[in-house]
Parts: structure tokens; C-alpha cells; sequence
């Protein structure tokens, strides 16, 4: 039950063969979270946005506020990949992000913000892509592994629907409170 709580839609697959179909999904789904993250945000209270998706599980807030910390570490990723030879990407530790004061304190508005200007561009580039383009790759040292563009818009195309999930668990636990 835990592993599902953390990870509501199953964790990333990455599919054998990654098609031109594949990249247009993960690309459609990069371009609607802004709207959908809004969507689903837009009318929380304090106490709303400050409920956990899960026991030890991070608040909506921290969610949102995460969403806004990761996708411009990745799309900064993409841009080394794309300009320097498979250059290893600095990780970070986003469980300490999600608790320092930004994120547990400040309204959302701010990330909700960076998320949509970050993912305009993100998108613009993307699209922009050649075949060649999309195998270029980075080095994530703390996974060991060496990552290509394509898949890793995969991955934030699920790492999208990943805490869109936890916003809608998040907000059934409060509703079932009440």
C-alpha cells in the first residue's frame, strides 16, 4: 500500500524502443501541466495546499514548489546536453529543497509562475529537436548513468503525471477529513 501512496501511477518505464509517438506524448504531456497543475491548485486554501499526499509524504505545496525546482533542473540538463559532450549534470538533494522555508512557507504562485514560463520554453525547444539531437546525452552521477535526451523527457513526462497524482490524492485526504 505504501509503495502505491508514493508512487500512484507506477514508477517510469522506459519503453524498449522510444518512437516519434512516444516523444509527441511526453511533449503534449511537458506542454499541459502548467494548465493542469493550475487546474488542479487554483482554489486550495493554506490548510488545503498543506496536506500530505502520504504518512512522511510531502504537502501539495512542497509538491508544487518541487515541481518548479525540478523541471528547471531539467530543462538546464537538456541545455548542457545539447551544447557540451555528455557533460555530468549536477544532481541535487530535493528532499532538503522540499524543507526549507520557500517551499514549506511561500504561497504557490511563485512556482506556479516558473512552471509555466519554464515549460513554454522547454517545450519550444523540444519541439525544435533533430534525431540527432534527441540522443544526445548527460551524465547523472548519482543514478551512475548515462541518460539521452529522449529518454529523459520521458521521464518528466511522467515525473508530470507522478505529482499531478499526488495533488489529486493529496486533496482526497483533505476532502475525507471533512
Amino acid at each position: 500500500m505504501e509503495n502505491r501512496l508514493k508512487y500512484p501511477i507506477g514508477l517510469f518505464v522506459n519503453p524498449p524502443a522510444i518512437t516519434d509517438e512516444f516523444i509527441s506524448e511526453w511533449i503534449s504531456v511537458i506542454a499541459s501541466f502548467p494548465k493542469n497543475i493550475e487546474s488542479e491548485t487554483k482554489h486550495l486554501n493554506d490548510q488545503q495546499l498543506d496536506t500530505r499526499y502520504r504518512p512522511e509524504g510531502w504537502t501539495i505545496r512542497q509538491v508544487i514548489h518541487h515541481c518548479a525546482d525540478s523541471h528547471m533542473n531539467s530543462f538546464i540538463r537538456l541545455k548542457l546536453a545539447l551544447t557540451e559532450e555528455n557533460p555530468t549534470i549536477k544532481p541535487y538533494l530535493e528532499d532538503r529543497w522540499a524543507e526549507l522555508t520557500d517551499s514549506n512557507n511561500l504561497p504557490v504562485s511563485s512556482s506556479l509562475k516558473i512552471i509555466e514560463g519554464v515549460h513554454e520554453r522547454w517545450v519550444a525547444l523540444l519541439k525544435s529537436l533533430t534525431n540527432d539531437q534527441w540522443k544526445r546525452t548527460f551524465i547523472h552521477p548519482e543514478h551512475g548513468k548515462i541518460f539521452s535526451i529522449d529518454e529523459a523527457t520521458g521521464f518528466y513526462a511522467w515525473h508530470c503525471e507522478h505529482h499531478l497524482a499526488h495533488i489529486c490524492q493529496a486533496k482526497k485526504i483533505y476532502q475525507d477529513r471533512q
